[in-house]
């Protein structure tokens, strides 16, 4: 018992001791002359890496000089790396573009896969053993259901291919709104086309659409232009490509169709004789398709970085998303 009373008084005791150290605290953070000394002892204390340089000796200094200058080379080198990754990416999408020139053709209903086209082995184990009688039925009741499905429509390609796998990109479904989504289900398909050999380091993103309701063009396109070289004036900020730079299209909307802008009433009234009208104006309205007009002036620099982050997602598009959205059922 003895012992049990002298914790608890060692308790309290910490306890109070932790209290009064609390409010002394306090009382001590708020003496403006004790804050001043302890942000001039803190800035006393803090170096910046440039007055540390200060601080070494003539030789010292020397060697740091001479690292500058290899980091700078490093860079170089570095842009130099990147000019041949955008070559390696312009010879392997010419690879690619036979195979989404039938991708397209397939999803847009240009064209029926063969039957080895079409033929795909699933890795489903309980399918594979399925009995062979029972693999007979399933495939009889699957003609069955096929035939009456034609009888009653028969989609062309695959409905809603693009629209679809917008929607699964994050970054991209936010930026698309409802009254987007009607438009997008008329995309057919997405290409991107590299800068020729010797040319300034560029790429353009090309959305194909088919005949619709919402604008006359079939292609609407974006271009971005980069630059993979370090900064003279700085070249230690060097990090690989950057965009510098985006063009736009025009949107030839069709009357009453053009989703990035809305009409707005508003009610004003006259100083003088004091008569109420109401005037109708258009603004800005939040869209995927504003997109496709980058803005330019001061405020150029927060779309470059806003499409920087994007790309990804683009990517995302062409390559990624399709196959995630192929075999999520596989």
């Amino acid at each position: 018992i003895v012992d049990h009373k002298l914790n608890e008084n060692k308790q309290c005791d910490a306890a109070n001791v932790f209290i009064f150290i609390e409010k002394l605290a306090d009382q001590v953070m708020q003496n403006p002359q004790v804050l001043a000394a302890l942000q001039e002892r803190l800035d006393s204390s803090s170096h910046t890496p440039s007055s540390y340089i200060e601080t070494l000796p003539k030789a010292v200094k020397r060697r740091i000089d001479a690292l500058k200058q290899l980091q700078v080379k490093c860079a170089h080198i570095e842009a130099k790396f990147y000019e041949e990754v955008h070559d390696l990416e312009r010879k392997y999408a010419a690879l690619y573009q036979p195979l989404f020139d039938k991708r397209r053709d397939f999803v847009i209903g240009e064209a029926e896969p063969t039957d080895a086209e079409s033929e795909w082995h699933s890795e489903n184990e309980e399918e594979e053993k399925l009995a062979g009688d029972l693999k007979n039925k399933v495939v009889i009741e699957e003609k069955e259901a096929a035939a009456a499905a034609t009888e009653e429509s028969n989609p062309k390609g695959i409905p809603d291919f693009w629209f679809t796998i917008f929607r699964n990109v994050d970054m991209l479904s936010e930026l698309v709104q409802e009254y987007d989504e009607p438009i997008l289900k008329h995309l057919q398909d997405i290409k991107v086309k590299f800068s020729e050999p010797g040319q300034p380091m560029s790429f353009s993103l090309e959305f194909h659409f088919e005949p619709n309701d919402y604008f006359t063009n079939s292609v609407l396109t974006k271009t971005y232009k980069m630059k993979s070289e370090p900064d003279k004036t700085d070249p230690f900020s060097f990090e690989g490509p950057e965009i510098v730079d985006c063009e736009g299209c025009t949107i030839e909307w069709k009357k009453g169709k053009n989703v990035t802008v809305k009409t707005i009433k508003k009610k004003q009234k006259h100083k003088g004789r004091g008569t109420v009208r109401t005037i109708t104006k258009q603004v800005p309205n939040d869209s995927f398709f504003n997109f496709f007009s980058p803005i330019k002036g001061k405020w150029g620099v927060v779309t470059l970085l806003f499409d920087s982050v994007n790309i990804w997602s683009l990517k995302q598009v062409l390559f990624i998303s399709p196959k995630k959205l192929l075999f999520a059922n596989n």
